[in-house]
């Protein structure tokens, strides 16, 4: 989508202009923001080429997806108040009553709108099933939803402003990506906290960092609350080192075995099922 293009080469300068940085287990000031200035410069290329993408609508496309994408171009160009069904239909070449027959009223409209948002945004997303670095692979997924949302303000907000909406099929992939990085992350030892309260933080950084950001005066917007919200959600999601130093079951084991004489839930007879049982997949390892 075309976001307010003034806003985005802001937000661009601000970033560039950031020294701000944070680390984990040892690293360097390069993983910030995409290197800080990185997050904002992709937004703005993003928000460059989305501009002309959407300056017309593909006249041979289906007629619902036409109306779609005027309805996403004058929600980017002109903002929430422009999507009135008259000019949506305008812009769309078709009748104000086709509208209404496809998606109801505005508000399906609007509904049909965000999921081509998170359509949108599943198709900037890379899934590298082996990362080498499982920290920075959340890390650069955190930033690609922050740089989506800076680059399509209007569409990013109408994703994010009924929380109630029921979930888009493009929402619900999105959504196993992100899954399959925490449990990544969690065979890995890395993990914390257990995995849906990891997704429900990624998820409430990542669009707290870029509502609020959208929010604020341009010269009130400090680089340093994308990279502190950042390393905040990596810090609360993540360990310092692995819990576990060999990946798998058996390397779990492993360190649950190790672990076990200092917890005191178990009784006596419980524990020595549960050793017994470890070793047998620590062995196997």
């Amino acid at each position: 989508m075309a976001p307010r293009s003034r806003d985005t080469d802001t937000d661009t300068e601000a970033v560039r202009s950031s020294g701000m940085g944070g680390d984990h287990g040892g690293g360097s000031a390069d993983s910030d923001i995409r290197a800080a200035s990185g997050i904002a410069a992709n937004a703005n290329a993003n928000a460059n080429a989305d501009s002309s993408a959407n300056a017309d609508v593909d006249a041979h496309a289906q007629p619902r997806q036409r109306i779609i994408e005027a309805a996403a171009g004058l929600l980017a160009r002109e903002g929430r108040d422009a999507v009135t069904t008259r000019a949506v239909a305008v812009a769309a070449g078709v009748q104000p009553p086709a509208i209404y027959r496809m998606f109801g009223d505005k508000g399906g409209l609007l509904d049909a709108v965000a999921e081509y948002g998170f359509a949108r945004f599943l198709a900037t997303k890379h899934v590298n099933p082996d990362p080498p670095d499982l920290i920075e692979d959340l890390r650069g997924g955190w930033d690609l939803a922050v740089e989506f949302g800076l680059a399509n303000p209007a569409l990013f907000t109408l994703m994010y402003s009924e929380p109630t909406r029921p979930a888009s099929a493009a929402f619900r992939t999105g959504l196993e990506i992100l899954m399959g990085r925490i449990r990544r992350l969690a065979a890995g030892g890395w993990l914390r906290v257990d995995e849906e309260l990891a997704a429900m933080l990624i998820h409430a950084t990542a669009r707290g960092a870029v509502l609020t950001w959208l929010s604020l005066p341009e010269d009130r917007r400090n680089p340093a609350l994308l990279t502190t919200l950042r390393e905040s959600m990596v810090a609360a999601v993540t360990n310092r080192e692995p819990a576990v130093r060999d990946a798998g079951p058996a390397g779990a084991a492993r360190a649950l075995r190790a672990a076990l004489p200092e917890q005191t839930v178990l009784s006596g007879a419980e524990q020595h099922l549960l050793r017994e049982w470890l070793d047998r997949v620590a062995s196997d390892g």
